[in-house]
């Protein structure tokens, strides 16, 4: 079945909400590399948290999740734009060794260095306009409590998550108290009744039952005695945004001198993006064109080159 994501708002009360099966995306994440189990649960789990935050995306463009620190897992990154279109990508170290059960702060805060990063990417940027970042410690020891408390530091927003991931299957449930018209937080007595109400049902979640029901019987199950509209249901999928450009526009970052020297000792470039493991490559002519030519440089996220 096609992945999906359903929004729903309290009737009367200014919460809403959000459910999302990204199951067949995470497969086709998995399908290109084989990561440890404590790995795919982080990052599975990362990628239906995006999924929930892009839902909401006021602009044309995407977002992007970043964790990185100093333990054996070294970055997870997960991008989803306002289509949905969702990849997925983590780095270990060299010399990983990975238990089935460390946990997040294990895997990659274990001197404290962890941080959290968001950046919203506008695709079509006005002159001069660049994407917004916000990098916070990692303050939390799951994804989802990293992920609320940076909403609640950097948007001001109550932002309550439950994201559960295995082998099979990565869901989520977003539930958001949103501000009045204006940006004055709610203080009406039936916003906070719903609101602690809302939680409440969903705190009942377990993770087991979480990856292992569909959205919508999880919709009924815990809202069932609540007045809610459900709008018309999103499809998010796998999509991998690298191109043949984006990698000669990585090259250019590089500097000529050192594609240069890299195409002396190699006699040509071979890159393969980290997410979707497409194979590009770039011989002595194509790498003079790409100096030859004056194009906007751009900030390769899904490519690292190999030399071979």
């Amino acid at each position: 079945m096609a992945d999906t994501l359903h929004k729903f708002v309290f009737e009367d009360a200014t919460v809403r909400g959000e459910l999302v099966d990204v199951s067949d995306t995470w497969k086709h994440v998995q399908a290109r590399r084989d990561y440890p189990a404590a790995v795919k649960t982080v990052l599975g789990e990362m990628l239906s948290a995006a999924a929930l935050l892009s839902a909401n995306l006021k602009f044309n463009g995407a977002i992007v999740m970043q964790i990185y620190g100093d333990g054996p897992l070294r970055l997870l990154v997960v991008e989803c734009d306002s289509d949905l279109n969702l990849r997925a990508t983590a780095k270990l170290a060299d010399d990983a060794v990975i238990s089935d059960d460390a946990t997040l702060p294990e895997l990659v805060n274990a001197k404290g260095e962890g941080r959290f990063v968001i950046t919203l990417d506008p695709k079509d940027k006005l002159p001069g306009q660049q994407a917004y970042q916000g990098i916070v410690p990692l303050d939390g020891d799951s994804v989802a409590t990293v992920i609320e408390n940076y909403m609640l530091r950097s948007e001001q927003l109550d932002t309550r998550l439950w994201l559960a991931a295995d082998d099979q299957a990565a869901r989520g449930l977003l539930l958001q108290k949103l501000p009045h018209e204006g940006g004055i937080a709610p203080t009406g007595e039936n916003d906070l009744a719903t609101w602690d109400r809302s939680v409440m049902l969903a705190s009942t979640l377990r993770q087991d039952e979480l990856v292992s029901t569909d959205v919508e019987t999880l919709m009924r199950r815990l809202f069932w005695e609540e007045t809610i509209r459900v709008f018309e249901p999103q499809h998010p999928h796998f999509l991998c945004s690298c191109t043949r450009e984006k990698v000669g526009n990585m090259l250019k970052m590089l500097g000529q001198a050192e594609v240069d020297s890299a195409l002396e000792d190699l006699g040509k470039l071979a890159v393969d993006c980290d997410f979707c493991g497409q194979h590009y490559e770039f011989d002595p002519v194509d790498c003079a064109h790409l100096f030859a030519t004056e194009s906007p440089v751009e900030t390769l996220i899904s490519a690292s080159p190999h030399k071979h």
